[in-house]
This record gives C-alpha cells, sequence and structure tokens, in this order.
C-alpha cells in the first residue's frame, strides 16, 4: 500500500504523474481519494496492479482549482489515507 501511494504520488516524469490514468484524473481535476487493498482479484487485477485499486474523487468545486494546480505547479491533491501513506513510505525507505 505504501509502494503504491509512492507510485501514484510521487514518481514522476516530467514533473507529472508516472502513471497515465493517475495523470489523467489529476488533470481533470480529481484528488488522489483512496487506496484500496485487494479490490481486483481477478487474475488480471492480480497480474496488472497485485490487486489494488485506486480511487480519484472529484469536488465539483474543487476540479478547476486543482487541476490548475496540477498542470501549474504539478502539485499533486491527495487524500489524508494516501499522504499518511507516502510518509511511511517515505520513513522506510531506502531509495
Amino acid at each position: 500500500m505504501r509502494l503504491c501511494a509512492w507510485y501514484l504520488y510521487g514518481e514522476k516524469h516530467r514533473g507529472y504523474a508516472l502513471n497515465p490514468v493517475a495523470n489523467f484524473h489529476l488533470q481533470n481535476g480529481s484528488m488522489l481519494w483512496r487506496i484500496n487493498w485487494m479490490a481486483d482479484t481477478s487474475p488480471r487485477g492480480i497480474a496488472a496492479s497485485c490487486g489494488m485499486m485506486v480511487n480519484y474523487r472529484y469536488f465539483l468545486e474543487d476540479t478547476a482549482g486543482n487541476s490548475a494546480a496540477y498542470l501549474g505547479t504539478k502539485h499533486i491533491k491527495a487524500s489524508e489515507q494516501v499522504l499518511s501513506l507516502v510518509a511511511q513510505f517515505q520513513q522506510n525507505s531506502k531509495l
């Protein structure tokens, strides 16, 4: 879960999210809302993402600001759950 949070929040390509699905949703003004453990246990889900799924949440009053912040300053808006997992990863990582 921590590694997944870091991958989605911290790994970048030219300053933007490395994951193309994350990049799509973040450009459209969503926030990285929740990471769900073993949410997709199909063979494809296990092979593609170790069974994890991610929720992106759109708060309509925030989408324009979130999109502008992401495109302008490359800031990813994320929930406390995701930010907590990122912080745990950073504390324990040797990267």
